[in-house]
């Protein structure tokens, strides 16, 4: 080191400059060259990792460039200030600030590091299981993820006070008190923080689930499960941004997670075909017993249901194999007009609403003479 200042010392004095400022001119000579060295490697590398499978090397590399640039200038700048004299020869910048400075961006630096490397760990699982075409419990991972991210950026934060010489236990002492205010002024704010956390946590619905929420009459496809809030894309793709304390009282409907769809419907005869009412039946439930797309090992049952005011009426209820809405509603297109074409085929038809007027001569009106016929027209209007 000795050498170093000497030498310093000697080429200052002969370019005519002080030696102070080749010191901080050579300290940011060297960290630039530095930052170019580190990034020309870290291109090479980048080439290395997106040829690889692996998640962890492009996270890391992703990660770690602009942070390690951070730390090179970090020091750099931090040497090249205790270099600079202040006011008379050889007093230089308070070293215990700048130390305490440096220590605090390298703080900094290494949350970002890792706040960053989680974050594309999370985006990479995610965006890999769709690319493969894999379940993944994308809202699990989004908990995981802010979770660790939230534990970094505290743990850090403590530290860097407790570097700068504040009383952390003090200050979490107070906090503690302060806290019970804050919590009776922020309740709706806590209430939707906790609520996001059962949501989480019972994992009621996921993004991309289909949800009802029956009694705020909200129907839509989850977007995003945030701390706050959940955004939900209804069908007319209006965005609905529900606060997560509604989660805790409303109930929660998630079609997206039936086993099977539901094919109920009523069908109805005319009352002239009602002797031919157990044999169409009988056709129906056979048609489905043996139709692929139905499912027989669940409830499956077609039954005479009631003399309706126009029609004799039978129902069907049966369970498909398919959730797929579009795919459920072709199945149960094939189903009617099938069952269509065993009613046609038993020479009946499907009831539409008529009326039948049946009127009856009255026998004190027959036999009237033309005296009477005046009265007897008078009492039937």
């Amino acid at each position: 080191m000795e050498l170093i200042i000497d030498w310093v010392e000697f080429a200052a004095s002969a370019i005519g400059l002080k030696p102070w400022a080749l010191t901080v001119f050579l300290i940011v000579l060297i960290s630039l060259f530095l930052d170019f060295i580190q990034r020309r490697v870290m291109k090479h590398l980048g080439q290395i990792a997106t040829k690889t499978k692996n998640l962890w090397d492009d996270a890391l590399h992703h990660a770690v460039s602009r942070p390690l640039t951070l730390i090179i200038w970090l020091v750099g700048i931090t040497l090249a200030a205790q270099a600079i004299p202040v006011e008379g020869e050889g007093q230089v910048l308070d070293a215990s600030l700048i130390i305490s400075l440096r220590q605090i961006g390298m703080l900094f630096a290494i949350a970002w590091f890792l706040v960053t490397f989680v974050k594309n760990i999370e985006n990479n699982l995610i965006q890999n299981a769709r690319r493969d075409g894999r379940k993944i419990d994308q809202t699990t991972i989004n908990a995981l993820g802010r979770v660790v991210r939230i534990t970094i950026v505290v743990t850090v934060i403590l530290i860097a006070l407790d570097t700068l010489g504040v009383n952390v236990s003090g200050l979490l002492a107070a906090g503690g008190i302060g806290g019970l205010a804050v919590g009776l002024a922020a309740k709706d704010m806590l209430a939707n923080f906790f609520g996001g956390i059962t949501v989480f946590i019972d994992r009621p619905f996921s993004v991309g689930d289909w949800i009802v929420l029956k009694e705020k009459g909200i129907e839509g496809v989850v977007e995003n499960i945030g701390w706050r809030q959940t955004t939900i894309r209804k069908f007319d793709k209006r965005p609905v941004y529900v606060p997560n304390a509604v989660f805790t009282t409303a109930s929660v409907e998630n079609p997206s997670r039936m086993s099977h769809r539901r094919i109920y419907e009523t069908i109805g005869l005319r009352y002239d075909d009602l002797d031919r009412m157990e044999a169409i039946t009988d056709e129906v439930r056979e048609m489905l017993t043996t139709h692929p797309e139905i499912d027989e090992n669940q409830t499956l049952m077609v039954q005479f249901n009631a003399f309706n005011a126009s029609s004799v009426d039978f129902f069907i209820y049966c369970m498909t194999h398919t959730v797929n809405w579009q795919r459920y509603h072709e199945v149960k297109q094939d189903v009617l007009l099938k069952i269509h074409e065993i009613v046609g085929k038993n020479d009946a038809q499907i009831a539409y609403p008529t009326r039948t007027l049946k009127v009856d001569m009255s026998p004190q009106l027959a036999g009237l003479d033309p005296a009477n016929e005046k009265t007897a027209k008078r009492e039937t209007t």
